[in-house]
């Protein structure tokens, strides 16, 4: 299927200028947020996660991502998107008029006191609350569950645990409920059971996966996702990104990666891979090393900003 076609099978969230960014010492400027927003946009991509309303002393890198909402401003062919876990964000991220949001919480305790500094159970009472205050102003909303698919400090995650979860997230009223292997812990077949269960219990809420390669099974978990039945997928330019509370994460699955997967089965994302190649181009420039995506490697490109 060409990049042209008006259909797309899939949706990719590309999520290079947040999860992509939060572990590198290196702080980026808004200039540069600014260029590679550019240049990710030329891609197709149609929904772009900017950043997340952390605190700045935790996640430097984040700091201006109010800025970087107002210079970027109203767009009509791409959502802009960022990162809540609390109601300190959801606060920052009205003020900035930012259209989408992820309101995400972790399954795993240790995890969630290690990223917010709270119980995740108190975590989810307060997303929940969050979630209609949300929607109520007129944000686009979709929810995250965070290590669904194991922590490196609790190891296997309950699928009873994640069910409850999600079903609180549906019953205060998201419609799309986003799963992170936080921590690069699942596998194909962790994949499609959490996706069979989840759609039985919850058929009226759309899935999405949020998925680390740090145990090089990636791209492989996407596939079983896709296969299960999820249609939306998070990614980053060039495989970046990785958790600042998880010791030893990986990356993203490389978007260039998954572009050529998709088409090369003939199913629509209608991004065009040269111009997310170039984005891994700017990245490695800046940030001066090789990324550890694939396809970048294979296609030949120039950068043209």
């Amino acid at each position: 299927m060409s990049n042209t076609s008006c259909h797309y099978e899939v949706l990719l969230e590309d999520q290079s200028l947040r999860d992509g960014l939060q572990m590198e010492s290196r702080i980026f400027s808004l200039e540069e947020k600014l260029a590679l927003y550019r240049i990710l946009k030329k891609t197709g991509i149609r929904r772009i996660q900017v950043g997340s309303f952390v605190h700045p002393g935790i996640v430097p890198q984040m700091a201006d991502t109010d800025s970087l909402i107002r210079a970027i401003g109203k767009e009509a062919d791409v959502v802009l998107s960022a990162l809540i876990l609390n109601e300190k964000g959801l606060e920052r991220a009205l003020s900035c008029g930012v259209p989408h949001v992820t309101l995400s919480v972790s399954v795993s305790d240790t995890h969630n006191r290690k990223n917010t500094g709270i119980p995740a159970a108190e975590a989810l009472e307060s997303m929940s609350r969050l979630i209609p205050s949300s929607l109520q102003s007129g944000i686009q909303v979709r929810s995250g569950l965070q290590c669904v698919f194991g922590c490196v400090y609790e190891g296997a995650i309950a699928e009873s645990a994640v069910l409850r979860a999600a079903g609180k997230l549906a019953e205060a009223g998201v419609k799309e409920i986003n799963l992170a292997d936080t921590t690069g812990m699942a596998t194909p077949g962790a994949i499609r059971g959490i996706v069979h269960a989840l759609k039985q219990e919850l058929p009226h809420v759309t899935l999405s996966l949020h998925l680390h390669d740090t145990r090089g099974l990636g791209l492989v978990n996407l596939f079983s996702g896709y296969e299960a039945g999820v249609r939306s997928f998070d990614v980053c330019a060039g495989g970046l990104g990785g958790c600042p509370f998880v010791k030893g994460a990986a990356g993203n699955v490389a978007v260039e990666d998954v572009v050529n997967l998709f088409e090369s089965m003939g199913i629509g994302t209608g991004i065009d891979l040269k111009t997310v190649c170039n984005a891994v181009d700017y990245l490695e420039k800046i940030l001066d090393r090789r990324l550890p995506g694939h396809m970048n490697r294979v296609v030949e490109n120039r950068l043209d900003t």
